[in-house]
């Protein structure tokens, strides 16, 4: 995983169900090694070692997928409350006001060159069409698609041999 990106709170709590299933397999299978050893009176403790070392692995992992989980959460708690400066209120993880079109957040939002939606500045490749990011992005002005409201005119016009 790149650092300084987190993982959508769908794809940890898929992780997160997926391990706890590993995890209680594990513990499962470490009980009937352990009674399998008693059996035959041939105790082996690096294998069991071993075993436990992977389940603490697991819910070391576990821990992680909780904090990030945790995190998410509390984020989005946080950005119920937030509201633009024309006073509309805020959806949590929006890039721009759904109202005015002002850009949200700290981090500088650039639009698509070919279909207008949103970028990240650190996107390569707008994740609506697939169109290059620009190389040097400059922040949106207000409008998600300041390039396209030519577009918009003759859209309205109804003379689609304009565009």
């Amino acid at each position: 995983m790149p650092q300084g990106r987190v993982p959508a709170p769908g794809a940890l709590r898929r992780e997160r169900r997926t391990l706890v299933r590993t995890r209680e397999e594990r513990i499962r299978d470490l009980g009937g090694l352990m009674l399998e050893m008693y059996r035959r009176d041939q105790f082996r403790q690096d294998l069991l070692v071993e075993q436990c070392l992977e389940v603490v692995t697991i819910e070391e992992r576990l821990r992680d997928i909780d904090s990030l989980l945790e995190a998410a959460l509390t984020a989005r708690r946080q950005g119920l409350g937030i509201r633009c400066e024309c006073g509309a209120p805020i959806l949590w993880g929006s890039h721009f006001c759904a109202n005015c079109g002002r850009p949200v957040g700290q981090e500088p939002i650039v639009s698509c060159p070919n279909c207008g939606n949103a970028l990240a500045a650190d996107a390569r490749f707008c994740p609506s069409c697939g169109a290059a990011a620009p190389e040097e992005p400059q922040a949106g002005n207000g409008t998600p698609a300041d390039e396209s409201q030519g577009e918009g005119e003759a859209e309205r016009s109804g003379d689609s041999w304009e565009r």
